[in-house]
């Protein structure tokens, strides 16, 4: 059974859509995730809450993620540290959201916090499914002008939403609550998931890539456990009896490497310089499994 490593957090829902793709199609796949969330700016973000909404003649409240709903929660954690209930205000703007997921968890911060005076949250746009459609919405829904609104990010954000919105006469005031970065545990659960003992392990393992940003981070470490292909071969060294030494070492584990789409393949090759095997032509469990089935059957 070929081994499927899946660069890539498991999903909520279970079970996990890729995981059932390559199980049942006879392959074993292992995900593991390559980033991590940490949360940013958070005494800011206290201060903003503590002078309320209406001091800072703040309209409303843009949450894109639920990243954003835990540094909420935890910037009202600093305000109740601090004894103060200066809170007052934040439940009569509306928040925009872009899905049920972030509803539901901005709901429950609230519900946290009641004891702050705050009262149930007015959350709306939860239907529109991305920025690029919930922009259109807040400009429809929100009358006044001038506006301004608190716009929680991440630290990789598109310029859509606030291009529409300010070209609408909506001003943003961002703050970044979180940044990703790479997981300071990935080594240890990737050492965990593979054998012992090299020989143990002889079959060829296949290293799924679905982001640039992930790949730039895990692939230096993954070079110390995989022998990867370059995309372009470098020169043949002089053979020597240190090299001849080298090759009768034990070897590396034997890699192919597939990326979930265009964008992530041209990065790992022109960038990292690996040869992709395989590619998704659309990033579904679907495509990524037959590209990578295509590829196993040229070698029978």
């Amino acid at each position: 059974m070929r081994n499927i490593l899946l660069l890539r957090e498991l999903s909520e829902s279970a079970p996990d859509r890729y995981e059932l793709a390559f199980s049942e199609a006879g392959y074993n796949p292992i995900s593991l995730p390559v980033l991590e969330t940490v949360l940013t700016n958070l005494s800011t973000f206290r201060d903003i809450l503590l002078q309320g909404p209406r001091l800072q003649d703040i309209s409303g409240v843009i949450v894109t993620s639920k990243r954003s709903c835990e540094a909420f929660k935890e910037a009202l954690q600093l305000v109740q540290d601090e004894g103060d209930e200066k809170t007052l205000g934040w439940d009569a703007i509306p928040f925009y959201v872009v899905g049920k997921t972030t509803e539901t968890a901005l709901k429950g911060v609230f519900s946290s916090f009641g004891h702050l005076g705050l009262g149930s949250p007015d959350i709306r746009g939860q239907s529109s499914g991305s920025a690029a459609t919930l922009a259109p919405f807040i400009l429809d829904d929100l009358k006044e002008r001038p506006a301004k609104i608190l716009y929680l990010t991440g630290d990789k954000n598109r310029d859509t939403l606030p291009r529409i919105l300010n070209e609408g006469g909506i001003s943003l005031q961002p703050l970044q609550v979180y940044e990703t970065q790479g997981s300071t545990s990935f080594e240890a659960s990737l050492l965990s998931k593979l054998p012992s003992s090299r020989g143990m392990d002889n079959n060829i393992w296949w290293i799924v890539y679905f982001a640039p940003s992930a790949a730039a981070f895990v692939t230096a470490i993954l070079h110390k456990h995989f022998d990867f292909e370059r995309s372009q071969p470098p020169t043949p060294p002089t053979t020597t009896a240190a090299t001849a030494t080298a090759a009768t070492a034990s070897p590396l584990r034997q890699a192919k490497v597939a990326a979930i789409g265009p964008t992530t393949s041209s990065f790992l090759q022109d960038d990292l310089e690996l040869r992709v095997h395989a590619m998704a032509q659309k990033p579904t469990p679907e495509d990524l499994l037959s590209s990578i089935i295509r590829n196993d059957s040229l070698e029978t």
